[in-house]
Protein backbone atom coordinates (compact mmCIF):
# COMPACT_ATOMS: atom_id res chain seq x y z
CA UNK A 1 0.00 0.00 0.00
CA UNK A 2 1.37 2.93 -0.94
CA UNK A 3 1.86 5.97 1.71
CA UNK A 4 0.99 8.28 -0.70
CA UNK A 5 -2.36 6.90 -1.13
CA UNK A 6 -3.06 6.39 2.64
CA UNK A 7 -2.06 10.48 2.69
CA UNK A 8 -4.68 11.55 -0.04
CA UNK A 9 -8.01 9.66 1.22
CA UNK A 10 -6.96 10.31 4.81
CA UNK A 11 -6.54 14.16 4.12
CA UNK A 12 -9.37 13.85 1.69
CA UNK A 13 -12.09 12.64 4.76
CA UNK A 14 -10.47 15.50 6.84
CA UNK A 15 -11.56 17.80 4.77
CA UNK A 16 -14.71 16.48 4.10
CA UNK A 17 -15.53 16.29 7.93
CA UNK A 18 -14.30 19.79 8.79
CA UNK A 19 -16.48 21.43 5.62
CA UNK A 20 -20.11 22.06 5.26
CA UNK A 21 -22.00 18.67 6.03
CA UNK A 22 -25.19 18.34 2.92
CA UNK A 23 -27.63 18.27 4.89
CA UNK A 24 -31.42 16.60 3.85
CA UNK A 25 -32.41 18.16 0.65
CA UNK A 26 -34.21 17.52 -2.77
CA UNK A 27 -31.66 16.93 -5.37
CA UNK A 28 -33.12 18.45 -8.94
CA UNK A 29 -31.71 18.98 -12.36
CA UNK A 30 -31.29 18.34 -16.20
CA UNK A 31 -29.96 15.75 -17.90
CA UNK A 32 -29.49 16.91 -21.38
CA UNK A 33 -27.85 14.85 -24.16
CA UNK A 34 -25.13 16.95 -26.23
CA UNK A 35 -24.83 14.65 -29.06
CA UNK A 36 -28.60 15.76 -30.32
CA UNK A 37 -28.71 19.12 -27.99
CA UNK A 38 -31.82 17.76 -26.70
CA UNK A 39 -33.10 16.87 -23.16
CA UNK A 40 -32.21 13.06 -22.44
CA UNK A 41 -35.60 11.67 -21.81
CA UNK A 42 -36.42 7.99 -19.82
CA UNK A 43 -32.67 7.95 -18.50
CA UNK A 44 -32.71 6.55 -15.32
CA UNK A 45 -30.94 8.33 -12.17
CA UNK A 46 -29.94 7.20 -9.09
CA UNK A 47 -28.36 8.51 -5.72
CA UNK A 48 -25.82 6.95 -4.36
CA UNK A 49 -23.80 7.45 -0.80
CA UNK A 50 -20.25 7.16 -1.50
CA UNK A 51 -19.73 6.73 2.61
CA UNK A 52 -21.97 3.09 2.42
CA UNK A 53 -20.27 1.85 -0.19
CA UNK A 54 -21.81 2.93 -3.03
CA UNK A 55 -25.23 2.36 -1.68
CA UNK A 56 -28.19 3.24 -3.80
CA UNK A 57 -30.85 5.62 -1.54
CA UNK A 58 -33.20 7.26 -4.63
CA UNK A 59 -33.92 6.17 -7.68
CA UNK A 60 -36.26 8.09 -10.68
CA UNK A 61 -36.08 8.61 -14.40
CA UNK A 62 -36.07 11.81 -16.16
CA UNK A 63 -39.19 13.18 -17.45
CA UNK A 64 -39.88 13.93 -20.96
CA UNK A 65 -38.40 17.52 -20.50
CA UNK A 66 -35.41 15.74 -18.90
CA UNK A 67 -35.86 16.94 -15.62
CA UNK A 68 -35.12 14.66 -12.62
CA UNK A 69 -35.82 14.71 -8.36
CA UNK A 70 -34.05 12.80 -6.03
CA UNK A 71 -34.72 12.90 -1.86
CA UNK A 72 -31.55 12.85 -0.26
CA UNK A 73 -31.75 11.16 3.39
CA UNK A 74 -29.10 13.35 5.48
CA UNK A 75 -25.93 14.07 6.23
CA UNK A 76 -23.47 11.98 3.56
CA UNK A 77 -21.34 12.81 0.47
CA UNK A 78 -23.96 12.03 -2.42
CA UNK A 79 -23.36 11.26 -5.89
CA UNK A 80 -25.80 11.45 -8.69
CA UNK A 81 -25.53 8.77 -11.42
CA UNK A 82 -27.62 8.88 -14.97
CA UNK A 83 -27.30 6.21 -17.32
CA UNK A 84 -27.78 7.28 -21.29
CA UNK A 85 -27.22 4.53 -23.53
CA UNK A 86 -25.56 2.18 -21.51
CA UNK A 87 -22.96 4.73 -20.42
CA UNK A 88 -22.73 6.02 -16.87
CA UNK A 89 -22.02 9.60 -15.72
CA UNK A 90 -21.38 11.09 -12.56
CA UNK A 91 -21.75 14.36 -10.74
CA UNK A 92 -21.80 15.34 -7.02
CA UNK A 93 -24.89 16.07 -5.96
CA UNK A 94 -24.93 19.85 -5.89
CA UNK A 95 -25.91 22.00 -2.54
CA UNK A 96 -29.42 22.88 -1.46
CA UNK A 97 -30.59 25.48 -3.94
CA UNK A 98 -28.29 24.23 -6.62
CA UNK A 99 -29.05 22.70 -9.56
CA UNK A 100 -27.67 19.46 -10.48
CA UNK A 101 -27.35 19.51 -14.16
CA UNK A 102 -25.92 16.61 -16.24
CA UNK A 103 -23.69 16.35 -19.41
CA UNK A 104 -24.48 13.04 -21.38
CA UNK A 105 -23.78 11.81 -24.76
CA UNK A 106 -25.17 9.00 -27.32
CA UNK A 107 -22.60 6.07 -27.12
CA UNK A 108 -21.38 3.88 -29.88
CA UNK A 109 -19.16 0.76 -30.28
CA UNK A 110 -16.62 2.84 -32.78
CA UNK A 111 -16.38 6.41 -32.85
CA UNK A 112 -14.43 8.77 -35.33
CA UNK A 113 -12.47 11.39 -34.30
CA UNK A 114 -10.07 9.63 -31.66
CA UNK A 115 -6.82 9.70 -31.60
CA UNK A 116 -3.93 10.12 -29.05
CA UNK A 117 -2.24 13.52 -28.45
CA UNK A 118 0.43 11.62 -26.08
CA UNK A 119 1.83 7.98 -25.26
CA UNK A 120 3.93 8.99 -22.98
CA UNK A 121 6.37 6.68 -21.61
CA UNK A 122 8.56 7.17 -18.22
CA UNK A 123 11.26 4.35 -17.47
CA UNK A 124 13.48 3.70 -14.26
CA UNK A 125 15.53 1.08 -12.67
CA UNK A 126 15.66 -0.26 -9.93
CA UNK A 127 17.08 -4.00 -8.25
CA UNK A 128 18.04 -5.07 -11.90
CA UNK A 129 14.70 -4.39 -12.91
CA UNK A 130 13.13 -2.21 -15.57
CA UNK A 131 9.79 0.10 -14.38
CA UNK A 132 7.81 1.48 -16.77
CA UNK A 133 5.01 3.68 -16.37
CA UNK A 134 2.79 4.38 -20.21
CA UNK A 135 0.09 7.17 -19.82
CA UNK A 136 -2.34 7.63 -22.88
CA UNK A 137 -3.97 11.00 -23.34
CA UNK A 138 -6.96 10.28 -25.37
CA UNK A 139 -8.89 13.41 -26.92
CA UNK A 140 -12.38 12.04 -28.71
CA UNK A 141 -13.26 15.00 -31.32
CA UNK A 142 -16.22 13.12 -32.82
CA UNK A 143 -18.79 15.16 -34.57
CA UNK A 144 -21.23 15.30 -33.38
CA UNK A 145 -19.68 14.32 -29.71
CA UNK A 146 -20.04 11.13 -28.92
CA UNK A 147 -19.06 8.26 -26.45
CA UNK A 148 -17.21 5.63 -27.51
CA UNK A 149 -18.28 2.31 -25.52
CA UNK A 150 -17.47 -0.93 -25.58
CA UNK A 151 -15.81 -3.95 -23.89
CA UNK A 152 -12.25 -3.71 -26.16
CA UNK A 153 -12.79 0.15 -25.99
CA UNK A 154 -9.36 0.47 -26.06
CA UNK A 155 -6.42 -1.97 -26.74
CA UNK A 156 -3.05 -1.77 -26.05
CA UNK A 157 0.30 -3.99 -26.66
CA UNK A 158 2.64 -4.40 -24.17
CA UNK A 159 5.77 -5.56 -24.49
CA UNK A 160 5.77 -9.90 -24.09
CA UNK A 161 7.98 -10.26 -21.32
CA UNK A 162 6.20 -7.42 -19.22
CA UNK A 163 4.61 -8.06 -15.67
CA UNK A 164 2.03 -6.08 -15.16
CA UNK A 165 1.50 -4.34 -12.08
CA UNK A 166 -1.40 -1.73 -12.31
CA UNK A 167 -4.17 0.01 -14.71
CA UNK A 168 -6.25 3.08 -13.88
CA UNK A 169 -8.27 5.48 -16.30
CA UNK A 170 -9.75 8.43 -15.99
CA UNK A 171 -12.56 10.64 -17.52
CA UNK A 172 -12.25 14.05 -19.02
CA UNK A 173 -11.85 16.26 -15.68
CA UNK A 174 -12.20 13.32 -13.42
CA UNK A 175 -10.11 11.20 -10.76
CA UNK A 176 -8.46 8.18 -11.69
CA UNK A 177 -9.94 4.96 -11.01
CA UNK A 178 -7.85 1.70 -10.99
CA UNK A 179 -9.26 -0.64 -13.74
CA UNK A 180 -8.92 -4.53 -14.29
CA UNK A 181 -6.90 -4.56 -17.97
CA UNK A 182 -9.05 -6.96 -20.01
CA UNK A 183 -6.83 -9.97 -21.86
CA UNK A 184 -8.25 -10.12 -25.64
CA UNK A 185 -6.64 -13.81 -26.39
CA UNK A 186 -3.22 -12.64 -27.62
CA UNK A 187 -0.12 -12.50 -25.48
CA UNK A 188 0.61 -9.33 -24.40
CA UNK A 189 -2.68 -7.82 -25.83
CA UNK A 190 -5.05 -5.69 -23.29
CA UNK A 191 -8.18 -3.70 -23.28
CA UNK A 192 -9.21 -1.29 -21.15
CA UNK A 193 -13.48 -1.71 -20.73
CA UNK A 194 -13.29 2.14 -20.10
CA UNK A 195 -15.97 4.70 -22.23
CA UNK A 196 -14.21 6.98 -23.75
CA UNK A 197 -16.16 10.47 -23.42
CA UNK A 198 -15.86 13.61 -25.67
CA UNK A 199 -12.94 15.61 -24.85
CA UNK A 200 -13.72 19.22 -22.79
CA UNK A 201 -11.26 22.06 -23.86
CA UNK A 202 -7.76 20.24 -23.25
CA UNK A 203 -9.38 17.73 -20.25
CA UNK A 204 -9.06 14.40 -21.81
CA UNK A 205 -9.70 10.78 -21.32
CA UNK A 206 -6.56 9.22 -19.65
CA UNK A 207 -4.86 5.39 -19.41
CA UNK A 208 -2.36 4.82 -17.14
CA UNK A 209 -0.84 1.43 -17.04
CA UNK A 210 2.41 0.22 -15.27
CA UNK A 211 4.49 -2.49 -16.03
CA UNK A 212 7.86 -3.86 -14.77
CA UNK A 213 10.44 -5.44 -17.37
CA UNK A 214 13.64 -7.91 -16.97
CA UNK A 215 16.75 -5.69 -17.19
CA UNK A 216 19.64 -8.41 -17.76
CA UNK A 217 22.71 -6.56 -18.59
CA UNK A 218 21.48 -3.28 -18.14
CA UNK A 219 19.72 -2.58 -21.58
CA UNK A 220 16.18 -3.27 -23.09
CA UNK A 221 14.91 -2.63 -26.98
CA UNK A 222 11.50 -1.29 -27.26
CA UNK A 223 8.90 -2.59 -30.60
CA UNK A 224 6.13 -0.06 -30.16
CA UNK A 225 3.22 -0.05 -31.66
CA UNK A 226 0.80 3.00 -31.41
CA UNK A 227 -2.97 1.65 -31.46
CA UNK A 228 -4.13 4.65 -32.67
CA UNK A 229 -2.82 7.63 -34.20
CA UNK A 230 -0.74 9.70 -31.88
CA UNK A 231 0.41 13.31 -31.94
CA UNK A 232 3.16 12.36 -29.97
CA UNK A 233 5.11 9.68 -28.70
CA UNK A 234 7.57 10.55 -25.60
CA UNK A 235 10.30 8.44 -23.76
CA UNK A 236 11.32 9.99 -20.47
CA UNK A 237 14.44 8.89 -18.84
CA UNK A 238 16.46 9.77 -15.51
CA UNK A 239 20.26 11.31 -16.24
CA UNK A 240 22.22 8.43 -15.71
CA UNK A 241 20.34 6.84 -18.76
CA UNK A 242 20.68 6.22 -22.06
CA UNK A 243 18.55 6.15 -25.56
CA UNK A 244 19.12 5.11 -28.95
CA UNK A 245 16.32 5.15 -31.26
CA UNK A 246 15.91 2.52 -33.67
CA UNK A 247 13.53 2.12 -37.08
CA UNK A 248 10.11 3.70 -37.23
CA UNK A 249 10.30 7.43 -35.45
CA UNK A 250 12.16 10.54 -35.71
CA UNK A 251 12.83 11.08 -32.10
CA UNK A 252 14.12 14.56 -31.29
CA UNK A 253 15.66 15.44 -27.64
CA UNK A 254 13.81 18.36 -25.83
CA UNK A 255 15.36 20.37 -22.94
CA UNK A 256 12.34 20.15 -20.48
CA UNK A 257 14.36 19.44 -17.42
CA UNK A 258 17.72 19.09 -16.53
CA UNK A 259 17.04 16.05 -14.32
CA UNK A 260 15.39 13.95 -17.39
CA UNK A 261 16.18 12.90 -20.53
CA UNK A 262 13.05 13.40 -22.82
CA UNK A 263 12.66 12.07 -26.44
CA UNK A 264 9.66 12.81 -28.83
CA UNK A 265 8.73 11.68 -31.89
CA UNK A 266 5.88 13.40 -33.81
CA UNK A 267 2.93 11.64 -35.78
CA UNK A 268 3.49 8.55 -35.02
CA UNK A 269 1.34 5.98 -37.09
CA UNK A 270 -0.88 2.97 -36.33
CA UNK A 271 0.54 -0.20 -36.22
CA UNK A 272 3.78 0.91 -37.51
CA UNK A 273 6.88 -0.69 -35.50
CA UNK A 274 8.81 1.55 -33.80
CA UNK A 275 12.16 0.85 -32.28
CA UNK A 276 14.04 2.26 -29.57
CA UNK A 277 16.34 0.72 -27.14
CA UNK A 278 16.90 2.52 -23.05
CA UNK A 279 20.01 1.46 -21.31
CA UNK A 280 21.99 2.31 -18.02
CA UNK A 281 20.45 3.06 -14.61
CA UNK A 282 18.79 5.60 -12.62
CA UNK A 283 15.25 6.76 -10.77
CA UNK A 284 13.78 9.55 -11.62
CA UNK A 285 14.45 12.56 -9.74
CA UNK A 286 11.50 12.53 -7.05
CA UNK A 287 13.31 15.45 -5.41
CA UNK A 288 12.87 18.20 -7.41
CA UNK A 289 9.08 17.15 -8.67
CA UNK A 290 7.73 19.95 -7.04
CA UNK A 291 9.62 22.27 -8.98
CA UNK A 292 8.87 20.63 -12.12
CA UNK A 293 4.99 21.12 -11.81
CA UNK A 294 5.53 24.96 -10.50
CA UNK A 295 7.10 25.66 -13.84
CA UNK A 296 4.33 23.73 -15.83
CA UNK A 297 1.67 25.13 -13.70
CA UNK A 298 3.02 28.12 -15.54
CA UNK A 299 1.03 27.72 -18.52
CA UNK A 300 -2.50 27.54 -18.52
CA UNK A 301 -3.45 24.50 -17.05
CA UNK A 302 -6.10 22.28 -18.46
CA UNK A 303 -8.66 22.76 -15.81
CA UNK A 304 -8.41 26.40 -16.00
CA UNK A 305 -8.53 26.50 -19.70
CA UNK A 306 -12.10 24.45 -19.54
CA UNK A 307 -13.55 26.84 -16.67
CA UNK A 308 -11.99 30.81 -18.29
CA UNK A 309 -10.00 31.05 -15.40
CA UNK A 310 -5.93 31.42 -15.44
CA UNK A 311 -3.41 30.93 -13.01
CA UNK A 312 -3.38 34.36 -11.18
CA UNK A 313 1.18 33.70 -10.92
CA UNK A 314 3.37 32.44 -12.82
CA UNK A 315 6.07 30.12 -11.55
CA UNK A 316 9.61 31.33 -11.21
CA UNK A 317 12.74 29.61 -14.14
CA UNK A 318 9.57 28.40 -16.50
CA UNK A 319 10.46 25.63 -18.86
CA UNK A 320 13.24 25.76 -21.20
CA UNK A 321 11.89 25.97 -25.07
CA UNK A 322 11.69 22.94 -27.20
CA UNK A 323 14.25 22.76 -30.27
CA UNK A 324 12.47 24.03 -32.66
CA UNK A 325 9.43 23.06 -31.95
CA UNK A 326 6.54 24.41 -29.58
CA UNK A 327 6.49 22.29 -25.99
CA UNK A 328 4.16 19.22 -26.68
CA UNK A 329 4.48 17.98 -23.34
CA UNK A 330 3.65 21.52 -21.25
CA UNK A 331 0.13 20.06 -20.14
CA UNK A 332 0.91 16.41 -19.68
CA UNK A 333 3.43 17.46 -17.08
CA UNK A 334 1.61 17.19 -13.90
CA UNK A 335 0.69 14.06 -14.44
CA UNK A 336 4.09 13.12 -15.23
CA UNK A 337 6.18 14.54 -13.11
CA UNK A 338 4.76 16.68 -10.24
CA UNK A 339 1.31 14.49 -8.94
CA UNK A 340 3.13 12.96 -5.97
CA UNK A 341 5.45 15.59 -4.53
CA UNK A 342 2.16 18.41 -4.64
CA UNK A 343 0.03 15.51 -2.40
CA UNK A 344 2.48 15.02 -0.16
CA UNK A 345 3.00 19.12 0.13
CA UNK A 346 -0.65 19.45 0.23
CA UNK A 347 -0.53 16.84 3.45
CA UNK A 348 1.82 18.96 5.39
CA UNK A 349 1.28 22.38 4.61
CA UNK A 350 -2.53 20.98 6.22
CA UNK A 351 -1.16 19.15 8.90
CA UNK A 352 1.09 21.61 10.12
CA UNK A 353 0.27 25.00 9.91
CA UNK A 354 -2.80 27.03 9.88
CA UNK A 355 -4.30 29.24 7.65
CA UNK A 356 -4.06 32.27 8.59
CA UNK A 357 -6.75 34.57 7.44
CA UNK A 358 -9.92 32.53 5.48
CA UNK A 359 -10.42 29.12 6.27
CA UNK A 360 -12.37 27.74 3.72
CA UNK A 361 -10.17 29.58 0.96
CA UNK A 362 -7.69 27.33 2.85
CA UNK A 363 -9.11 24.00 2.62
CA UNK A 364 -10.15 24.69 -1.05
CA UNK A 365 -6.57 25.36 -1.87
CA UNK A 366 -6.08 21.73 -0.55
CA UNK A 367 -8.54 20.01 -1.91
CA UNK A 368 -7.25 21.46 -5.16
CA UNK A 369 -4.03 20.20 -4.53
CA UNK A 370 -5.17 16.95 -3.81
CA UNK A 371 -7.52 16.38 -6.68
CA UNK A 372 -4.52 16.89 -8.80
CA UNK A 373 -5.45 20.58 -9.95
CA UNK A 374 -2.63 22.68 -11.32
CA UNK A 375 -4.01 26.01 -10.10
CA UNK A 376 -7.48 26.74 -7.67
CA UNK A 377 -9.02 30.03 -8.88
CA UNK A 378 -12.50 27.96 -8.96
CA UNK A 379 -11.70 28.53 -4.77
CA UNK A 380 -10.83 32.57 -5.19
CA UNK A 381 -11.08 34.68 -2.45
CA UNK A 382 -13.51 36.91 -3.87
CA UNK A 383 -16.14 33.32 -4.42
CA UNK A 384 -18.64 33.04 -1.28
CA UNK A 385 -18.01 30.84 1.42
CA UNK A 386 -21.15 28.48 -0.55
CA UNK A 387 -19.77 28.42 -3.29
CA UNK A 388 -16.48 27.44 -1.82
CA UNK A 389 -17.85 24.78 0.30
CA UNK A 390 -19.50 23.56 -3.01
CA UNK A 391 -16.34 23.24 -5.14
CA UNK A 392 -14.60 21.80 -2.28
CA UNK A 393 -17.84 19.19 -1.61
CA UNK A 394 -17.61 18.43 -5.35
CA UNK A 395 -13.76 17.34 -5.41
CA UNK A 396 -13.99 15.49 -2.00
CA UNK A 397 -17.00 13.30 -3.88
CA UNK A 398 -15.25 12.43 -6.39
CA UNK A 399 -12.03 10.90 -4.82
CA UNK A 400 -14.78 8.85 -2.26
CA UNK A 401 -16.36 7.83 -5.22
CA UNK A 402 -13.03 6.52 -6.70
CA UNK A 403 -12.10 4.70 -3.17
CA UNK A 404 -15.35 2.85 -3.45
CA UNK A 405 -14.88 2.26 -6.41
CA UNK A 406 -11.82 0.44 -6.45
CA UNK A 407 -13.40 -2.15 -2.99
CA UNK A 408 -16.46 -2.78 -5.36
CA UNK A 409 -14.45 -3.91 -8.70
CA UNK A 410 -12.43 -5.51 -6.80
CA UNK A 411 -9.28 -3.63 -7.73
CA UNK A 412 -8.07 -2.98 -4.00
CA UNK A 413 -7.12 -6.22 -2.35
CA UNK A 414 -8.65 -6.96 1.24
CA UNK A 415 -5.45 -6.18 2.71
CA UNK A 416 -4.83 -2.65 1.56
CA UNK A 417 -8.75 -1.71 2.29
CA UNK A 418 -8.44 -3.24 5.99
CA UNK A 419 -5.10 -1.26 6.43
CA UNK A 420 -7.01 1.90 4.98
CA UNK A 421 -10.68 2.13 6.38
CA UNK A 422 -9.14 2.34 10.08
CA UNK A 423 -6.94 5.39 9.71
CA UNK A 424 -9.58 6.64 7.74
CA UNK A 425 -12.57 6.02 10.40
CA UNK A 426 -10.21 7.54 13.03
CA UNK A 427 -9.55 10.67 11.00
CA UNK A 428 -13.46 10.83 10.40
CA UNK A 429 -14.22 10.52 13.46
CA UNK A 430 -11.90 13.32 15.29
CA UNK A 431 -13.09 15.65 12.57
CA UNK A 432 -16.60 15.05 13.00
CA UNK A 433 -15.90 15.60 17.01
CA UNK A 434 -14.44 19.09 16.33
CA UNK A 435 -16.47 20.25 13.63
CA UNK A 436 -19.57 20.20 16.26
CA UNK A 437 -18.07 21.66 18.96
Amino acid sequence: MKPTKILLRIFALSLLATAALAQASTVTGTVTDKTTNKPAAGDAVVLVDAQAGMKEVAKTTTSASGRYSLNTLGSSSYLVRVTHQGTTYFISAPQEGSQGDITVYDAAAQVDGIAISADVIECETDNGRLYVNERYFIHNTSSPPRTQNSAHGFEIVLPADAVLESSAASRPGGLATNVQLQPTGQKGHYAFNFPIQPSQGEKETLFDVRYQLPYSGGKYSFTAKEPLPADNLAVLLPKGMSFTAGAGADFKQVEEDPGVLTFIAKNALPGKTIEFTVSGSGAMPRENQGTNASAASGTQSSDASASGSQSGTQAGGGLAAPINTPDPLTKYKWWILGALALLLAAVAAFLLRKPAADPAAGLASGAAIAAGQENSTAFAASATPASRNASLLNVLKDELFALESEKLSGTISAEEYAELKPALETVLKRALKRSSR
